[in-house]
């Protein structure tokens, strides 16, 4: 019989984190002109943070939202499973075996700890490529 080895704890998303990407992401808005939401979840997809622009139109508050949860559910960038979900694609169907609908544009992505999943950010308000450009750069901050 051999030693399973214990995993290795990987720290869980704070909410300081959480702050540190809405601020970052923001900022990277701001310095675009752009007016955002952002929304951040932790690995269990919790609301950890949300920020709108006061200027920001209100439906962007559930985009980013779900673009967060997208990308926690799917562990990948919203940018990148646009294709998947057209008809005859393998995530199709996969919308509506979900408890929240998906969002399948860019903006959202997955946050990494040590290889491991812990959370989510998701942007929205702004275009498609705008957002996932501020939500990277979010991610940077936490670097």
């Amino acid at each position: 019989m051999s030693a399973t080895p214990t995993p290795t704890a990987v720290a869980p998303l704070t909410t300081e984190d959480a702050e540190t990407l809405l601020d970052a992401a923001r900022g990277a808005a701001e310095a675009a002109g752009a007016t955002v939401s952002v929304t951040v979840l932790d690995a269990g997809g919790h609301l950890l943070a949300f920020r709108r622009d006061d200027r920001a139109v209100l439906i962007s508050g559930e985009t980013s939202t779900r673009k967060a949860f997208t990308a926690l559910q799917l562990n990948a960038p919203t940018a990148d499973l646009a294709d998947a979900v057209l008809p005859g694609g393998p995530l199709h169907t996969l919308p509506t075996a979900l408890d929240r609908p998906l969002l399948f544009i860019a903006g959202g992505l997955p946050v990494h700890r040590a290889g491991r999943l812990v959370g989510a950010i998701g942007v929205g308000g702004g275009a498609p490529a705008q957002d996932h450009e501020f939500a990277a750069a979010a991610l940077t901050a936490l670097a």
